[in-house]
């Protein structure tokens, strides 16, 4: 298996899909599994997409779930418009060799023509000889074009309903469906992995690389990706960009582990795995052809195993990014440990360690609405006459609390709410004694003073 090459093409569109990246993890694992070869290769002939920010920012995410140049099995990034040449030396071959013909039919002559605008095209110009105009592939009249699919089994489509098909425009330059099996025949691309979209251009391809001279590649489309009402995730209307994830915060290990299992399963009950520990079992035929659910509730929850896992100097690190550079790196590592186990992404720390390094807490409107009620401020000012002695390790902070609340016939975890909020603004967060032992007495009790000087007012 050490000859299997593949192909990742995309198109740059400003963002990559999530459905992108997962087909580019399934051509990934192939390569790497197989010691073949993968093969990036930027989409780039449309001229209003060929913007260099938008192919940086392909690079950029695949690098994010692993996939570069840093692997030798990687290779590219190459672009389409590079093979121009090869392109048009095929249109001029299939022109010479008869299986395609120069077409100057407008759609409003052919839809004249046939009554409808919904029928393809007629061949009317398949025997007129011209010379110039659009170039169309002439598809044959009888039997059926067959697509052997990995995934998807022997798949037929009537020849009798496919149309000649446009291969280039009247100026030379060729459509998708021609370059990409162009280049893929170029490139000697053995396993061709995309989403099911593109079956249909599989029927066409698979007439043009024999046309050209060359065996069709093995085929695999992968299932569509679709959203809680099931229905295919939209750049318009859902959250489909893998930049928008690990800007907030997900960890690419996750969302590597979770994109595998959109369609494919390794086999048993177990989900979280390590890519290392994937490759070795995965396998083309395994991969289920019905609409696969991205379930963004069931990612979240792998990024929090993922980010639970972490070595706690890691995890550190990693949340650097969403540290603000005045804060102190010193006493965020006091509370790390802590934080670890509470957030599902990244970018969450900043909200649950913030009333460390800010003069005053953040207050969040609804968490100050239900915790200063009835008997608040009478908490607050007990637990400020305790904690001006008090021992402070969060034992005796909570045993003081306790006792606090006790005085009002409140159970601790009533006592503590106001506490809560007064000191980190929010209802919920890291251990609340934990965080007054780090914050301090002297920063505790001004807090402390201020919502009750808040409440008082």
């Amino acid at each position: 298996m050490t000859d299997i090459r593949v192909r990742f093409a995309p198109s740059p569109t400003g963002m990559f899909h999530v459905g992108s990246a997962r087909a580019a993890l399934f051509n990934w694992a192939l390569a790497e599994q197989s010691g073949g070869r993968f093969i990036l290769r930027i989409e780039d002939t449309d001229a209003t997409r060929n913007r260099p920010e938008w192919t940086e920012g392909i690079i950029s995410a695949l690098a994010w779930i692993g996939i570069s140049g840093d692997n030798p099995i990687f290779e590219g990034p190459y672009f389409q418009s590079a093979f121009e040449p090869q392109h048009r030396e095929a249109v001029a071959k299939l022109l010479a060799d008869g299986k395609a013909y120069h077409c100057d039919c407008t759609r409003e002559q052919v839809q004249a023509r046939t009554g409808s605008e919904h029928k393809g095209y007629d061949g009317f110009c398949r025997d007129r000889g011209l010379s110039a105009g659009a170039v169309r592939f002439r598809t044959p009249d009888e039997g059926a074009t067959v697509v052997d699919d990995v995934i998807r089994g022997r798949v037929e489509f009537p020849n009798d309903a496919q149309e000649d098909f446009v291969i280039a425009r009247s100026d030379g330059s060729p459509l998708y469906v021609l370059a990409n099996a162009v280049d893929d025949i170029t490139q000697r691309i053995t396993h061709v992995i995309r989403g099911e979209e593109h079956l249909p251009n599989a029927a066409r391809q698979e007439l043009l690389w024999p046309a050209l001279g060359a065996r069709p590649p093995v085929w695999a489309h992968t299932p569509v990706i679709v959203n809680e009402q099931r229905k295919k995730l939209s750049k318009r209307r859902d959250k489909v960009a893998l930049e928008s994830y690990r800007d907030e915060g997900y960890l690419p290990e996750a969302m590597v582990n979770y994109l595998m299992l959109l369609g494919w399963g390794p086999g048993g009950d177990r989900e979280i795995m390590p890519w290392s520990e994937m490759v070795p079992l995965f396998r083309l035929e395994n991969v289920i052809p019905s609409n696969a659910f991205f379930d963004e509730k069931k990612l979240r929850a792998f990024n929090g195993e993922y980010i639970r896992a972490l070595p706690l100097a890691t995890f550190v690190a990693r949340c650097e990014p969403w540290l603000e550079p005045s804060w102190d790196r010193e006493t965020f590592a006091k509370v790390a440990e802590l934080a670890q186990t509470r957030i599902a992404v990244l970018s969450e720390i900043t909200a649950n360690v913030d009333f460390l390094f800010l003069e005053e807490p953040v207050f969040d409107q609804a968490s100050w609405d239900k915790a200063m009620k009835a008997s608040a401020l009478e908490i607050l000012s007990g637990y400020l006459d305790r904690l001006e002695k008090v021992n402070m390790d969060p034992e005796s902070l909570k045993t003081a609390l306790e006792e606090v609340g006790a005085e009002h016939g409140l159970k601790l975890g009533k006592a503590q709410a106001p506490v809560r909020v007064a000191i980190t603004g929010r209802t919920v967060g890291l251990p609340l004694f934990e965080s007054i032992e780090v914050l301090g007495r002297e920063r505790s009790m001004d807090r402390l003073r201020a919502a009750i000087a808040r409440l008082e007012g």
